[in-house]
């Protein structure tokens, strides 16, 4: 048993998805499904049924996870050690990031402490709010990336930007011309909305309340586990979706995606720690950089 089947296997049992674990993960799929198949046939268990096209985990595939997490929490443990004993110029730095923040906030990031410190190896993962909290909860992960509010004592949890979500259609979306104007009016159109667990579908249904509206008034058309695939949908067809800013800018500047005039509150961007496990040097200079490049 190695260490990158361990991670193989929990990043398929998180998501009981072989090919979004291999996306996260930046494997091919075959190597992913080589990795469990190897685990498998080592031991003599089967860790997954095979269900269709899906996957789901058996009895023993759940007994085996919190070890799994338990032992690359230690082995996330003695790099740290290691690393602060080499300074920052080697060690590894874990950072797993919701879809917002990853793809939209945090590459700038990631590029100018990779110039300073080319010898520290970063390792992103990739998935929503909710499987962010549970990597950073096991160790998984140094350092966690989300959008919108957590509440988890165990985390430490620091503002370190901002961001509003957006409800946007496409250009010939009916409302386009011809805007709602009252929130009880959002539940006369079918949506593409994010999965639950994400922080952006939490917000937005939040907001919803706040409003006055039930999300299960809303006709949810489609669900789909990425910001992009979200507003393909909503471009190409009759859709709303409500998405951050950071993700609609870009079709907002060449006309695909039309934003309708509802304010939604300002959301913070947040780093989030465990309070008790102690963090790598890396980790620590690179909190430090964000929290120095934060404009707040």
């Amino acid at each position: 048993m190695t260490l990158d089947q361990l991670r193989i296997f929990l990043a398929v049992a998180e998501r009981e998805h072989v090919t979004r674990a291999a996306e996260a993960l930046h494997l091919t799929q075959s190597a992913v499904s080589g990795a469990i198949h190897a685990l498998e046939e080592r031991h003599g268990v089967r860790l997954f049924h095979r269900v269709g096209r899906g996957i789901q985990l058996t009895a023993e595939g759940r007994a085996f996870v919190s070890e799994a997490r338990a032992i690359l929490a230690l082995v996330r443990n003695a790099e740290n050690t290691l690393a602060d004993l080499s300074g920052v110029k080697r060690g590894v730095l874990s950072i797993f990031a919701s879809q917002t923040t990853a793809s939209y906030w945090l590459p700038q990031h990631l590029v100018r402490f990779r110039e300073r410190y080319p010898g520290i190896d970063l390792q992103l993962e990739i998935g929503n709010t909710a499987q962010c909290v549970r990597s950073v909860l096991t160790g998984a992960a140094d350092l966690g990336f989300i959008e919108g509010a957590v509440e988890e004592p165990s985390l430490r949890t620091e503002t370190v930007a901002r961001d509003r979500l957006l409800v946007v259609v496409g250009r010939d979306h009916s409302w386009v011309g011809r805007p709602p104007t009252s929130p009880v009016e959002l539940s006369q159109t079918e949506w593409a909305l994010r999965e639950p667990g994400s922080g952006t579908r939490s917000t937005f249904e939040e907001a919803l309340r706040n409003w006055g509206v039930e999300p299960d008034a809303l006709t949810v058309a489609m669900q789909l586990p990425s910001n992009e695939a979200i507003c393909t949908a909503v471009e190409m067809g009759h859709l709303a979706a409500a998405v951050s800013e950071y993700v609609a800018r870009a079709g907002m500047e060449t006309g695909r995606l039309v934003p309708l005039s509802f304010e939604f509150p300002v959301r913070d961007l947040s780093m989030i720690q465990h309070q008790e496990r102690h963090p790598g040097q890396a980790a620590k200079t690179f909190a430090q950089m964000i929290r120095e490049a934060s404009l707040l």
